[in-house]
């Protein structure tokens, strides 16, 4: 009833931002479109930042939206980290504030977190990011006493290389290619539920970031990794998204299903890559889609 329900809903609630947009695949090669997420994100500030990392001379913070009235002495709340994309080279932890706003109002204590960047003079690779996320998530548990989260109620979420970075702090083993030497590794990475949107998931040449990656893309392909035991999932994928091919992100749920994982997927028809930060009905309907599974995993209240 659980999977039925779920699917029924969201391919009922998917009818009124149905797109058809196959014959513009091209354009997201050649239109910049307008972010609309942007100018609302440009209005809006954390509660706070605090550093989870000090790593290659820097340190690296979580932008934490703290819901009204939180106490960190008695409160025990849910958790939704935002991770934001760029293709690993680009973008900042503001482009999700919205993301991280709508969940703080809904009682979660959300974060949008910064990450290393590639960057190839300061020996900054797509592995040294997959790092980062699986050491946030760590700092995050180690410190939920203090924060006032609940440290088994870690949702994450991410966009495109964002959403690489969220499955990479579940799918991959330990090891010191993804680990921080300064981890600490008896702390779980991995946490308690995930939301990758648009996500780099296969990094073979049939997906995304092989050429980014190098001769090891494998050692960093999500599709590649699929194993028993993962977290709860909701990929949220659209079928015309030429940078993160579709069918990558349902040869993983097939796969992750097939290894016994609770792994689905809503699927908006047509739509570019990140289709839901050009277009303000998308993205209020993917939210309601989010709110939805949160709800459903007893993250958010029904």
């Amino acid at each position: 009833m659980k999977l039925n329900y779920r699917l029924a809903f969201f391919f009922l609630f998917a009818f009124s931002v149905f797109v058809s947009d196959r014959a513009g695949a091209f354009a997201q090669s050649q239109t910049k479109l307008t972010r609309v997420l942007e100018p609302l994100a440009a209005k809006l500030e954390p509660t706070r930042k605090a550093v989870y990392k000090s790593v290659g001379g820097r340190d690296l913070e979580l932008h934490i939206f703290e819901p009204e009235g939180h106490d960190p002495a008695t409160d025990r709340r849910p958790c939704f980290l935002i991770i934001h994309g760029g293709g690993w080279t680009g973008g900042e932890p503001r482009k999700f504030y919205t993301i991280a706003a709508h969940y703080a109002k809904k009682g979660m204590f959300a974060i949008s977190l910064q990450y290393r960047l590639i960057n190839a003079k300061a020996g900054v690779t797509v592995f040294d990011c997959v790092k980062d996320g699986r050491s946030a998530v760590r700092w995050l548990r180690v410190h939920a006493r203090t924060l006032g989260i609940d440290p088994k109620r870690i949702a994450v979420c991410g966009g495109s290389a964002g959403g690489h970075v969220a499955l990479a702090t579940a799918v991959f083993e330990k090891s010191p290619d993804v680990d921080e030497s300064t981890d600490d590794l008896s702390v779980s990475c991995v946490p308690d539920l995930l939301i990758p949107l648009n996500p780099v998931i296969d990094t073979s040449a049939d997906g995304y970031g092989q050429r980014k990656i190098g001769e090891r893309w494998r050692a960093l392909s999500p599709l590649h990794h699929v194993k028993r035991g993962l977290p709860p999932m909701l990929i949220c994928h659209s079928t015309g998204d030429t940078v993160t091919p579709y069918v990558g992100a349902a040869r993983f749920v097939e796969l992750s299903k097939s290894a016994g994982n609770d792994c689905q997927i809503f699927t908006f028809e047509g739509g570019r890559h990140g289709w839901f930060i050009f277009n303000l009905d998308h993205y209020a309907a993917l939210m309601h889609v989010m709110d939805s599974f949160l709800k459903e995993q007893d993250f958010l209240h029904k």
